[in-house]
This record gives structure tokens, sequence and C-alpha cells, in this order.
């Protein structure tokens, strides 16, 4: 149904919530896997959840080293031949502190691991897809709002925006996909550390200021966002390219 069946696709953040579930709804479809991380624990056992074997690849890496993404593409090629589906998912948050306090190396931490992080992910996986192939890349419901002192993430997940539109004009003559992710706030330890900043800044509590703001008045689970993922990586959405999708509650609309 998904035309996924032994296609290889290659994950960055894949040890965190959304990058481990959508691995296991890819791997249900028959998808080869490579999972990008830096915490070497953390895949490891991702890998033991997904049960190994040679259909499962980890590799640890710094997404915003350029030595490192040619590894991890070149690994990955070496292993499986090619490349179908990029999902670059490969996130950090930073800090919530107003602009005169905000640190600077922090924010170019963030950009550097999303908008770095998911160029050079496209730039040295992209000579290895071919018609067909999809890239998702994890944006946010950040990208259509703006909250107070959030200035990196919030930044950094409009850029990737512009990112997204700009190869999917670039490889649409390609017959490669490429969309944007967006979910709102996710049941997962990520968002409960953003949550504590913004609490801190807000003077409340955030995870109740999030399930206000939701129409849908709950946060997001990561099956629920990889269910999305699952549709734009497969050939359900082989029409849709240059699309933000917004997985957010109603957050966003």
């Amino acid at each position: 149904m998904f035309g996924l069946d032994g296609k290889v696709c290659l994950i960055t953040g894949g040890a965190g919530s959304i990058g481990r579930a959508s691995a296991k709804l890819l791997q249900a479809q028959g998808a080869r896997l490579v999972l990008v991380d830096r915490d070497e624990a953390a895949l490891a056992a991702a890998a033991a959840e997904l049960g190994g074997g040679g259909a499962v690849l980890t590799l640890v890496a710094d997404v915003a080293r350029e030595d490192d993404v040619a590894g991890y593409v070149a690994a990955a090629v070496a292993r499986f031949g090619g490349i179908d589906v990029l999902f670059s998912n490969a996130g950090n948050f930073g800090t919530v502190a107003p602009i005169e306090a905000y640190p600077t190396e922090v924010f170019d931490s963030v950009l550097a691991v999303h908008v770095r992080g998911a160029f050079l992910a496209a730039k040295h996986a992209v000579p290895h897809m071919k018609a067909g192939g999809s890239i998702v890349i994890t944006s946010s419901v950040a990208a259509l709002r703006g909250d107070p002192g959030v200035y990196a993430y919030i930044t950094a997940k409009h850029a990737l925006t512009g990112l997204m539109r700009v190869l999917a004009k670039d490889l649409a003559p390609r017959g490669i996909r490429v969309n944007t992710i967006n979910p709102g706030p996710v049941a997962n330890d990520f968002q409960l550390n953003v949550e504590r900043g913004l609490g801190e800044e807000i003077g409340r509590d955030g995870t109740e200021f999030f399930d206000e703001i939701i129409p849908m008045h709950r946060h997001a689970t990561a099956d629920e966002v990889a269910r999305s993922v699952l549709y734009l990586a497969s050939d359900q959405s082989s029409f849709t390219t240059g699309t933000v999708l917004s997985v957010d509650g109603g957050m966003s609309g």
C-alpha cells in the first residue's frame, strides 16, 4: 500500500521519540533503516526496539559537522546502495530568554543543528536519491507563530520552511519530493524541557499553557506524528511537494 518495501530510509535524530516512532512504522512497511544520532546509548536502545539485524544501521554523528554528514551518508550507501527517503529530524531547543540575555552561542548552536544539519543532509544525500524519493524535514508549529524568548528555536523552524521550499522547486524535475512535517507540542521529554523553560519565562505552567491554546486541548503522541511522516515518505504522497503538513491539533489554524 505504501510502496516502501525494500526502500532505504535515513532518519537523523533517529534515537528521539519521533525518530523511533517513525522508524517503527517505516520498518513495518518493509523499509530498511539508517538511524543517525549523537547519543550512542539511545541509538543502541532504538536498534534493540527495532529488532536489530542487517536491515537496521545505526550511526553516531553530529549533523552540523559536514565530515560527519558525508560519513553517515557514505556508510548508508555502502550498506544499502542508495537512499530513498531522507527524514531530516534532528533538533535541539536552546533556551528561553529575553533578547538582551539570549546567549549568542546557543542561538548559533540551534541554527546549526536544525538548518545547517538539514541543508547538509540534503546536500550529501540527494546525489544518492532517484525519482520517487522523498525528503521530509521536521519543522514545527513554531514555524507558524512566535512566542516570547524562544529566539533560536522559532527562528530555526521558520528557516526550515524556506529551505524546504527551495529544495522542493530544485528537486521536482528529478522526481524527488520535499515537504515539512510541522508538529504541535508532543508528549515527550524534548517538549517537557521546552515547557519548563517557557513556563519560567511566562510565569505559569508551560504544559497547561499549551493544552489551553491547542484546540484539541492535548499534546500529540509521537505515533500520531509518525503516521504523517509515513504518508510523506511513501508513494501515498506521490504528488505532494513543497508542502507544510501541520500535525498540531488545530493550533496553527
